[in-house]
């Protein structure tokens, strides 16, 4: 006997909640990004110029993940019963390796311009460093509320906040040049910008890696889940317990649940059933469980292959 109590696996996503932040933040990011490229050739600057590419790469994501919660919000069919709600967990991980990217193109050029330096102008750094420093507080603000529901709105939220801690080190550097003629100064601190990217970089893939891999959510202990789902009345055991994530913001779980026999002969399954479902709902960020209810008598018949 096998039974669900949700049925809405086609709603909306995390992430499709943040479409029209993602919207504005893509337009913005385009428009710095627009700026940081001249601002870089006027100004000889590789620090603006490493940031515009930056900003190209934070544009292409966004762009991705908007037309992942596209896909996302398509409805289940019977070919793909979940939709295409892993398109958002998808674009996460191109996401990551275009950052992954990024950061290494950063690198490799400051340390070509630390061995050959070129002379920047200060003054215009500040200007276009200030605007983009703007640019992207307006988008971080835009994103802030989004990025802990949803993985592919958390790497845009990243990537932004990777662009503002770039454009102050535009500023830093400006301020270095100006005050001391060090040149290097710009190569320096588009060093520091291709080393903020990593770290942030390899969590983010290593996240969507987890739902992708269907690894249990971090927030689900199951030895808990499994304590309480034993201790619902007329519970005796319970085997092949398993939660993964469909995307951000929907787990999922599925159990097989032995109870007694005289439970349902008497026709108490479904209240079985309603005692997981409240027992789940009470203590765990679970909203779709899928419950096999087994009568004891067979539990002889099943393969011992999980716990």
């Amino acid at each position: 006997m096998g039974a669900s109590h949700r049925h809405d696996h086609g709603r909306s996503t995390a992430a499709s909640a943040q479409s029209g932040r993602l919207t504005l933040v893509l337009a913005i990011t385009l428009t710095i990004l627009v700026v940081e490229i001249v601002g870089g050739v006027l100004a000889h600057s590789l620090v603006l110029i490493a940031d515009a590419g930056h900003m190209a790469t934070d544009a292409a994501g966004i762009g991705l993940s908007l037309l992942a919660v596209w896909f996302a919000n398509r409805p289940a069919s019977e070919a793909r019963t979940f939709g295409y709600q892993r398109a958002e967990i998808l674009a996460a991980v191109v996401n990551a390796v275009l950052l992954f990217g990024v950061g290494a193109f950063i690198l490799v050029e400051a340390a070509r311009r630390l061995v050959h330096p070129e002379t920047s102008t200060p003054t215009l750094m500040v200007v276009f460093g200030v605007i983009a420093l703007a640019g992207n507080a307006a988008s971080l603000a835009l994103l802030r509320r989004g990025q802990g529901a949803s993985l592919n709105v958390r790497g845009a939220y990243l990537e932004v906040v990777s662009d503002m801690l770039g454009a102050a080190a535009v500023l830093v550097a400006a301020a270095v040049i100006a005050g001391t003629g060090y040149q290097r100064a710009d190569g320096l601190a588009s060093i520091f910008i291709g080393v903020l990217i990593l770290p942030r970089t390899v969590k983010l893939l290593r996240d969507a890696v987890d739902v992708l891999l269907e690894a249990t959510p971090k927030n689900v202990d199951l030895a808990e889940v499994r304590g309480h789902i034993c201790e619902t009345a007329g519970v005796i055991d319970v085997h092949d317990l398993h939660a993964w994530t469909i995307t951000s913001g929907i787990p999922v779980l599925s159990a097989h649940v032995v109870i007694a026999d005289a439970v349902l002969a008497d026709g108490g399954g479904a209240r079985v059933l309603d005692r997981l479902a409240e027992c789940l709902a009470g203590h765990f960020d679970v909203e779709h469980c899928t419950f096999q209810l087994e009568p004891a008598s067979h539990r002889d018949h099943e393969l011992p292959v999980h716990p």
